[in-house]
């Protein structure tokens, strides 16, 4: 991943005389920013950390908002970031700040890599540092997550490289690069058996996987997997768990639960886990911080981490019985929905009957689009060879409230659940799905206005780079839904909330999006909707105007 710049031009034309011969894909955006999120994309999708090429001041510093988010959700990266020479540091430099360690805690793993001095460049020591960084970021050695080499130059800054000059990446340092997502090898395994007294629950968070739906399973446990998680599928899931952890007879029954990836959608949660009654089994993740919500309020609280769930024993009767009230609960809470027109009544030999079906399909089709129901056009669209992509808006918390059970392959980045770089996550994350030999999935997005504002920068790709089969799915609401439902709005004047925190808009998505060469549909109706989330346009930007 590269962003063009001078004092980084060795590396960027390195860069592209590797992928000549066959060593890896480079990819250029504009700016820092989106080029960090692309990388962090590119690395959520392939499992390989994904280095992005800088240069030096200001350009490095757009690279923090990915860095976080790659460090809090394990995520593998390697910033390469030029930078001046000792002699020209700390004497008031064009372009010049301190950069290394300029991300903090967030990089366990910094080199400060001195430009080469009359005697030449130790090529083997060079090598070391590179797979050293390599298996850093990749979780070798511990958690995975970004790593930063700071690289100096010294004028004259390069020179072009000949074909004869560079060779291909050699195979063990491709294999090098794969991610592991768990490393804890100081943690137990444990070795659960289904309880006597059905009472077990298992939390799957962000990124969870499928190890989630199977110990659910093997457990006779229900299965409470967010959206995200990568386990949102399996007949113990209950998509309606936030209403049963509040329900006294079920959510209080809970006595141990099994937590997998990150939660962060729903309170309840938390508060789960925060009971002094309530056993807590956490296997831990790839991100840098464990996740143990009862420490806020107990400091002396008892969570167990553990690096992998081994399920003995048969579940009975029992435990099929605990896990059926729950499921059987959740599908009564949350209804059949909106039937549409009824069948029956178009096959019928009655005319009256006929017309009343044509009557409701139209009106069906006509009807403006809410936020449910954009959640369940784009979840229905979206196959396992597809990826889908949520940014942290309201729209999210309606998809895991609501959509169904259904094995698919979602990310959104939540290691810091902002909306930093969501689009240009994707695009990274479309760039590695095509990368896969017979791909013909498409990358597809839904955020907020507010999202897609945010990140407009993601849309402007220079005209030599490949494109993606991306589609974009804006939910318009002219503002920030989500924080209406913040405690502050019940006291707040409406002025107030609007100015400060809904922060209302009114941008001409069509004019934005065309003048930087993407594709655009408007779909007002639920007909419209259904029309074009198969549209078969490469770069397509669907706006969606929502009612409330």
């Amino acid at each position: 991943m590269v962003s063009p710049g001078s004092r980084s031009q060795a590396l960027a034309l390195a860069a592209v005389a590797l992928e000549r011969a066959g060593g890896l894909t480079v990819h250029v955006r504009l700016d820092e920013r989106t080029a960090g999120f692309f990388a962090l994309g590119l690395a959520v999708e392939s499992g390989r950390p994904a280095a992005v090429v800088t240069t030096s001041g200001t350009a490095v510093a757009n690279l923090h908002p990915a860095v976080l988010e790659a460090h809090h959700s394990g995520v593998p990266m390697v910033v390469l970031s030029a930078d001046r020479p000792d002699e020209l540091r700390g004497i008031g430099s064009n372009q010049t700040t301190v950069q290394p360690g300029i991300f903090g805690p967030a990089v366990a793993f910094v080199r400060d890599v001195q430009a080469p001095t009359a005697g030449g460049i130790d090529e083997d020591t060079l090598r070391q540092l590179a797979r050293e960084a390599v298996a850093v970021a990749a979780g070798h050695t511990g958690q995975p997550g970004p790593v930063q080499l700071n690289v100096a130059f010294r004028e004259p800054l390069s020179a072009g490289l000949r074909a004869e000059d560079v060779a291909g990446v050699p195979d063990d340092e491709v294999d090098l690069g794969h991610a592991r997502r768990r490393v804890h090898s100081g943690l137990p395994v444990a070795e659960l058996a289904p309880d006597d007294a059905p009472a077990t629950v298992v939390v799957a968070g962000h990124d969870a996987g499928e190890d989630a739906e199977r110990i659910a399973w093997e457990l006779g446990a229900p299965l409470l997997a967010e959206v995200s998680s990568g386990a949102r599928f399996g007949r113990n899931l209950v998509v309606a768990y936030r209403e049963l952890l509040r329900d006294p007879e079920l959510g209080g029954a809970v006595r141990r639960a099994v937590v997998l990836g990150h939660p962060t959608l729903s309170r309840e949660v938390p508060a789960l886990l925060q009971r002094p009654d309530v056993e807590t089994i956490v296997v831990r993740g790839p991100g840098a911080d464990p996740y143990d919500p009862a420490r806020a309020s107990r400091p002396d609280a008892a969570t167990t981490f553990v690096s992998d769930v081994r399920v003995t024993g048969r579940t009975t009767p029992a435990h099929r019985a605990w896990v059926g009230r729950w499921v059987t609960t959740s599908r009564a809470l949350l209804g059949g929905g909106d039937a549409g027109p009824d069948l029956d009544a178009k096959r019928s030999g009655d005319r009256a009957e006929r017309n009343r079906f044509l009557r409701d399909e139209v009106a069906l089709r006509r009807r403006a689009v809410d936020r449910t129901m954009l959640v369940d056009a784009v979840w229905g669209a979206t196959w396992p060879h597809d990826r889908l992509v949520l940014g942290a808006s309201q729209l999210i918390r309606v998809a895991d409230a609501h959509v169904p059970g259904k094995k698919l392959r979602v990310h959104a980045n939540r290691g810091l659940a902002g909306i930093d770089g969501t689009v240009s996550t994707a695009l990274g994350i479309a760039a590695a799905l095509e990368r896969t030999p017979d791909s013909v999935g498409t990358t597809r997005v839904l955020v907020g206005d507010l999202t897609f504002l945010h990140d407009l920068g993601a849309f402007v790709t220079g005209s030599e780079e490949r494109t993606h089969r991306v589609q974009v799915v804006v939910g318009n609401d002219d503002g920030g839904a989500i924080f209406r439902g913040l405690e502050v709005a019940a006291t707040t004047p409406d002025a107030d909330m609007r100015r400060m925190m809904t922060t209302p808009q009114h941008v001409d998505v069509e004019r934005v999006v065309t003048g930087l060469g993407w594709e655009y549909r408007r779909a007002a109706t639920w007909g419209d909707l259904e029309a074009v989330l198969t549209d078969p346009a490469q770069r397509l930007v669907v706006e969606v105007p929502l009612t409330d």
